[in-house]
């Protein structure tokens, strides 16, 4: 069970390969913020932590731990909150199931996933699985919004050392492509309540029937609520026409999604693709592929698992797969395609990436190709489709002179939670989706029919409030371009509009922002940083997401490394480490050569922020002192080229700890402001100088051999302590 009492700083414990980083860099934290009379710890925020947390009920006392996210979710409520959270895995259904399959192999009596539960226990246990599926953490912890930009230290050592950029050319082919109607977007209704209400959701049918989807709904006077449908038959029509369009131009046909995030709307779409690619498949064996358990929601990976004894389904597949265009890659080696697992291809990911390498991505044939970049919803599909259109028209970006666009997200209490929210569902029927009052006001009302993906969301006044202020503190404190990306003619955002402007015109600083639509705020903000100015995108919660993957993708290579900062509306601060979405690759080199090239700059520049932070709440200097030197020490790790190198055998993330320790504690030994922390840890600097040798020696040594984790999702401590701390002299002096 998890220590009840609450460390000054807590740190969380997460998946894949942020989390094995952890196991060599947190020591070392402890072991500095130590002398600063600074506790850190931990709580377990991790797929299989929550998993085990969710059924204690079938686990023995030993097994049985704390449900640690409920207790940071009460945390981050109050002024003392100070947490550092790193990338957690945001579980679609075969992350999910893969995890609970491990956990059982380990000994735990976990039930399986119910993929189609018939029962009452299986409609229980299937509901207290999805309350684990996708984006289940961040909502829980953002009681704040968000302040996400590069440190001027990253963004320096980009400009200094600029990375690769793929050439555009005007005459590219890659494209987006998106639904012209019956999409999200379109079928968009947004009202602001007068007053306090509760609310329910119902869905009328043809015949009468009234059928409650969602009851005992509760806002606050001030909240914007939404309400929006995808029509399934559009959505198949335009997956159809741009299959056939792929196939045309020659280029790849590659699939944009948030299905982790999204989790309840997005894997729905993407079942829909995969259908529609085996159109031909599903029409011929539909039932056998039914008997088998097949859910195209599921992927194609898990797909061909179901059929691997059926030669005549397997031999259809490979045909209709080698008629179509060639499908966007994830591995081509592995033949892993777009469409084998949702979870795969993350938008937020895959698109800057995509538009870095000049508009390619990669095709089965392991060479690079043209893609069309089908993104169905058409609500933030113009950013990307603006970027690549700006790209063909000026060329690449030069990130030696590049700009920064930073970003304040309104995140806050769930605002503008679209597809994962529990009030998004997948219509069983024709008839009318009312989003009714307990005064019996019709607050919105859509027509649907069998298949349709209706969702709805809701935005807190107080929030927006506090997005709004944000937005004005930053800009006064940079002195920019400042742009709401708000779209006037988008129901949801017209609402936000009437927030905005009135705010803005009180504290008597609307002429310091403009309010732009995304395409225009787009090309305006590419422009700005390729002049190598700043603009601040002031943004709702997707395109938080989308955005600050974006824009650091290009300036910096990854968003791995930004300042994300969480200003807990009652007081407290998150710190947030960056991305964590090659997470995976990461984990699999470190098995299989003892390698792990996770770059934990987020990590140190989080740290820092958390110490100072500290400092401020508490008025402990000490531990002022040690977040100065944290910020030193980053600036070291950048000046000396310290970071992870991909290739085995040589420094890897290890050895960026080693380096970042001994930064750290030759800044606190020269530091003048507190003696007794200089004369503390002036051995510590002595002896990591002195054993440099012996230390990065046991460091290298380790590598080139597969290692065991005892798990992916649930590792062994000890098995993961012995592979990321191997060098005994550095453990000798850490403690």
């Amino acid at each position: 069970m998890a220590d009840t009492t609450t460390p000054d700083i807590i740190y969380t414990k997460v998946d894949e390969a942020p989390e094995l980083a952890s196991a060599s860099f947190l020591p070392i934290i402890q072991k500095f913020a130590k002398a600063a009379g600074v506790s850190v710890g931990t709580r377990d925020i991790s797929l299989a932590g929550r998993i085990i947390a969710t059924f204690p009920e079938v686990l023995t006392e030993d097994q049985r731990q704390s449900d640690d996210l409920a207790a940071l979710g009460e945390l981050v409520k109050k002024p003392e909150a100070n947490v550092i959270k790193l990338p957690n895995i945001s579980a679609s259904v075969p992350q999910l199931v893969a995890a609970i399959k491990e956990l059982q192999g380990q000994g735990y009596a976990l039930p399986d996933y119910p993929e189609a539960p018939e029962t009452d226990a299986d409609k229980a246990i299937r509901a207290k699985y999805d309350t684990i599926k996708g984006s289940a953490v961040n909502p829980v912890l953002r009681e704040g919004n968000s302040d996400r930009r590069a440190a001027k230290a990253v963004k320096a050592y980009a400009q200094n050392n600029p990375h690769r950029m793929g050439d555009w050319s005007a005459d590219s082919k890659t494209r987006v492509s998106s639904m012209s109607g019956g999409d999200f977007r379109s079928n968009e209704k947004s009202k602001t309540l007068a007053d306090e209400a509760t609310a329910k959701i119902v869905l009328i049918g043809e015949d009468g029937s009234e059928t409650v989807l969602k009851d005992g709904l509760s806002y606050p006077a001030g909240t914007v609520v939404d309400a929006t449908f995808m029509s399934a038959k559009a959505l198949d029509a335009f997956l159809t026409d741009e299959i056939a369009k792929t196939k045309e131009e020659g280029t790849l046909f590659s699939l944009h999604l948030k299905a982790t995030m999204m989790k309840v709307s997005d894997p729905i779409i993407f079942g829909h693709a995969v259908k529609a690619f085996l159109k031909p498949v599903f029409d011929k064996h539909g039932e056998q592929l039914k008997a088998a358990g097949v859910n195209p929601n599921s992927g194609l990976g898990d797909l061909m698992a179901r059929v691997e004894d059926m030669p005549e389904v397997k031999a259809d597949i490979e045909k209709v797969i080698a008629d179509r265009a060639p499908l966007y890659m994830v591995d081509s080696d592995k033949g892993l395609t777009n469409l084998h697992v949702p979870s795969d291809v993350i938008i937020d990911a895959s698109m800057p990436a995509l538009i870095r390498a000049g508009g390619k991505g990669w095709g089965p044939d392991g060479k690079e190709h043209d893609a069309n970049c089908v993104i169905p919803d058409n609500s933030y599909a113009p950013v990307y489709d603006e970027t690549i259109k700006y790209f063909k028209e000026t060329g690449k970006l030069d990130p030696a002179t590049a700009g920064t666009v930073q970003n304040i997200g309104l995140m806050a209490q769930k605002a503008e939670e679209y597809g994962s929210h529990p009030t998004t569902f997948e219509i069983p029927h024709n008839g009318t989706v009312r989003m009714v009052l307990s005064d019996g006001t019709v607050l919105h009302e859509h027509s649907v029919e069998a298949g349709d993906i209706w969702r709805s969301a809701s935005t807190r006044k107080a929030p927006i409030q506090d997005w709004v202020q944000l937005a004005i503190d930053r800009q006064k404190a940079e002195g920019c371009e400042a742009i709401f990306w708000l779209d006037e003619t988008r129901a949801h955002d017209a609402e936000l509009i009437k927030y905005v402007k009135p705010i803005l015109d009180t504290k008597g600083v609307a002429d310091k922002f403009k309010i732009m639509a995304p395409r225009e705020a787009t090309r305006a903000s590419f422009e700005t940083i390729r002049d190598g100015k700043t603009s601040i995108a002031v943004t709702g919660n997707v395109l938080r997401d989308y955005l600050t993957d974006l824009f650091p993708i290009l300036e910096l290579a990854t968003s791995a490394k930004m300042l994300s900062i969480v200003k807990l509306m009652n007081g407290g601060g998150l710190f947030e480490t960056g991305a964590g979405g090659s997470a995976p690759k990461h984990v699999q080199q470190l098995m299989e050569q003892n390698h792990l090239r996770w770059d934990s700059l987020g990590e140190f520049c989080a740290l820092g922020e958390s110490l100072q932070f500290l400092a401020d709440a508490r008025g402990n200097e000490k531990a002022r002192v040690l977040g100065k030197a944290v910020d030193t020490a980053t600036q070291g790790i950048l000046d000396n080229n310290r970071s992870p190198s991909r290739k085995v055998g040589e420094p890897d993330n290890r050895d960026s700890h080693y380096w970042f320790a001994r930064y750290w504690a030759e800044a606190l030994a020269a530091q003048s402001e507190d003696c007794d922390l200089a004369a503390h840890f002036a051995p510590i600097a002595q002896e990591l100088a002195d054993k440099e040798e012996a230390i990065l020696s046991e460091l290298v040594e380790a590598q080139g051999k597969s290692v065991d984790l005892g798990g992916y999702y649930h590792t062994d401590p000890k098995k993961t302590a012995t592979v990321m701390r191997p060098s005994a002299t550095l453990n000798a002096i850490i403690g």
